[in-house]
């Protein structure tokens, strides 16, 4: 299976913007979908994770209330809508996908990653 991520872009503080990933093959909907971000220097750090069947969504702590994560199972995308939108969010943005978690805030339980799409967010 293949992820494309793509939407990143430079925006200001308080601005909104959508990150989309597209996955290849047929089975996208036996596949929990996750986005991570980094920052230059930094770890990998959880975003967001939506289960396989699409009706529960986690969120790291810096981006509940201002990120939602869903999912399209017919257009075989996961999506994350970030909204009032913080230097501290700048960073690379990538997407993950596991046919065995929902949900692991884990990088390690993800076998397959998209490329990463860049998030550039001045003040």
């Amino acid at each position: 299976v293949q992820l494309q991520a793509s939407g990143g872009g430079l925006v200001q503080a308080g601005d909104s913007l959508r990150l989309s990933c597209a996955v290849s093959g047929r089975t996208f909907s036996l596949y929990a979908m996750s986005w991570f971000r980094q920052a230059s220097g930094e770890e990998r750090e959880f975003v967001a994770a939506i289960s396989r069947d699409g009706y529960v969504a986690y969120y790291g702590d810096s981006v509940k209330g201002r990120f939602t994560i869903s999912r399209d199972d017919g257009k075989n995308t996961v999506y994350l809508q970030m909204n009032s939108l913080k230097p501290e969010d700048t960073g690379v943005y990538y997407c993950a996908g596991s046919r065995d978690y929902d949900g692991t805030r884990n990088p390690t339980d993800y076998p397959y990653w998209g490329q990463g799409t860049l998030v550039t967010v001045s003040s």
